[in-house]
């Protein structure tokens, strides 16, 4: 069974073609390739010497992806001592020293992420891709997510991607935070969040 493992490709970028390793399927989930393509071509150049914070990182594929077409730094979190093992060994593919990792409750670490981006002075991409809440223990990790976007501070967001369920129908005003789009991938959505300075 050892042979077994999943993986998926660094599509893009200095680490095209990299080969990450994907935690098990009963611990994360992790994103299909048709909606990282989607979401990175709708940032193109953006993400260029941007920061990118990964909330719920599992195999970190979408921070690595970001990393490898060009972003400054990426922050990683994930709770799941499984999917963190895999975590680091994937980044220690690309460059470690613009990764950091966070690991534990993730609702909790965004307020030393958020502090670290505040301390330098700087916004960042936040991609948001919980569990998806069917799963057990899971049944509150929406509202959860919700609060967590509602507390963000506005200097710190250059734009807040949630890849969620698409049966939720994500509000339209969360905090002071307007979705501008939702995509749809079948069972998977992306919808895009900005602030009142970005309309």
């Amino acid at each position: 069974m050892k042979n077994n493992k999943l993986t998926k490709k660094i599509i893009a970028g200095k680490y095209k073609g990299k080969i990450l390793e994907l935690p098990s399927k009963t611990t994360t989930r992790s994103s299909k390739a048709i909606v990282l393509e989607s979401f990175f071509n709708t940032l193109q150049f953006d993400v260029i010497d941007s920061n990118f914070v990964e909330v719920f990182s599992g195999s970190g594929s979408i921070g690595l992806e970001a990393l490898s077409r060009g972003a400054k730094k990426i922050y990683f979190m994930e709770k799941d001592r499984d999917a963190l093992k895999v975590l680091k060994k994937n980044i220690a593919q690309t460059d470690p020293s613009k990764c950091e990792v966070f690991g534990g409750n993730s609702f909790e670490n965004i307020n030393a992420v958020v502090a670290s981006l505040k301390r330098s002075n700087e916004d960042a991409y936040i991609y948001i891709d919980p569990p998806f809440s069917y799963r057990e223990g899971m049944e509150d990790i929406y509202d959860n997510t919700m609060q967590l976007i509602e507390n963000l501070p506005q200097e710190v967001v250059k734009m807040i991607i949630i890849e969620h369920m698409s049966t939720l129908k994500i509000p339209e005003q969360i905090g002071i935070y307007t979705t501008k789009k939702t995509k749809k991938f079948g069972k998977t959505s992306l919808t895009y969040l900005i602030s009142p300075d970005m309309e």
